[in-house]
């Protein structure tokens, strides 16, 4: 017996306190080539440590949707994001503006990268670069991200 498929509906978010934990939606943008599963990472803006893109909720969006549209503007990609989540990671996100750190989750979506743009809104901002499964695990500093790219096998997604 296989699990039904729930259509995601759009999400409307409110205001949080700074002490809730937020949610965020991530893209695990992946390609295969010459029979290899490949993942983008991408720089972070602030400290230039390896991550996925990830962002906040956007209204009238599925989280996967949001999802892509982050690996759009984070890395340039052209994809198609799957509707199921892969899993979930936690992190503190560091603001600049305050002096505290957000608690975060950050739901996890798998992309398939049709092509990625040379041109996208922070190019100029961050580093991409495809690597292994088992090299981006180890590139992270989530421990429980790094257990979703090691795990990571695209042909569960059809």
């Amino acid at each position: 017996m296989t699990a039904p498929i729930i259509k995601q509906l759009p999400l409307s978010f409110g205001q949080a306190d700074k002490t809730d934990v937020r949610t965020q939606f991530a893209a695990l943008c992946y390609r295969v080539k010459n029979d290899k599963i490949q993942v983008l990472l991408v720089t972070s803006r602030g400290s230039g440590r390896w991550i996925m893109p990830k962002g906040w909720p956007m209204d009238g969006k599925t989280p996967a949707e949001s999802a892509a549209r982050e690996a759009w503007e984070e890395a340039g990609v052209h994809g198609t994001p799957d509707s199921r989540p892969l899993g979930l990671f936690s992190y503190s996100k560091v603001l600049d503006d305050v002096d505290y750190d957000l608690p975060c989750v950050a739901m996890v979506y798998g992309v398939k990268v049709k092509s990625l743009a040379d041109a996208f809104p922070e190019a100029g901002q961050r580093t991409r670069k495809w690597v292994s499964r088992k090299k981006a695990a180890s590139m992270v500093d989530e421990p429980e991200l790094s257990r979703i790219l090691r795990d990571f096998d695209p042909r569960a997604l059809y």
